[in-house]
């Protein structure tokens, strides 16, 4: 697969996406953000043992108690590479920062606050097969390149990135295996 039009833009890459919900517009059908570059990805997630110490034994004794959070962190990269660029960056931008905050309450419930939104990433089959996987933003980090040029209108540079760092959740009877992960890596 070729990265580039044969105009020399960027091609979109439909299997590489963050998908946040409410998120609107033609710039992003299906409330997706589609990547037209790879971003950085890294994934982790600890097994957590208790130590027992035992009276006259050498070493410690060590029983599982838990699996930590599976941790996703994703350096997204946008470049202005055509018109329209400097404004579907900066909404992209927004859109992923708004992920932190909480939702309104657009019913009667009057609730004081609805927790941020799920949001669901892919990239092909990296992290999962075939399938989006679930994820709350538990941080993002703005980084534009003071080297590169400046958007005279929006001030948006010519490249920057956004990090981030994302925890997979899952419903309680959806919960990974060891087995489900060697199947499908979710």
């Amino acid at each position: 697969m070729k990265s580039t039009n044969p105009n020399g833009s960027l091609r979109l890459i439909e299997k590489c996406y963050l998908r946040i919900p409410g998120l609107s517009g033609s710039a992003f059908p299906d409330g997706k953000i589609i990547c037209d570059n790879i971003p950085d990805i890294t994934d982790s997630k600890n097994a957590v043992y208790a130590e027992e110490v035992i009276i006259g034994r050498s070493s410690p004794m060590h029983t599982y108690s838990y699996s930590s959070t599976r941790q996703i962190s994703v350096n997204f990269h946008f470049y202005i590479t055509k018109a329209g660029d400097a404004r579907k960056n900066l909404q992209a931008y927004r859109a992923i920062s708004s992920c932190v905050y909480t939702r309104d309450d657009e019913s009667d419930g009057g609730a004081p606050y609805i927790p941020p939104p799920i949001c669901q990433f892919r990239c092909g089959n990296l992290l999962a097969e075939e399938e989006e996987l679930c994820v709350v933003l538990q941080n993002y980090s703005f980084n534009p390149d003071p080297s590169v040029p400046w958007d005279e209108e929006t001030f948006c540079p010519y490249r920057f990135d956004v990090a981030t760092s994302w925890w997979v959740v899952y419903p309680s009877e959806d919960l990974p295996t060891q087995k489900r992960i060697l199947r499908s890596g979710r």
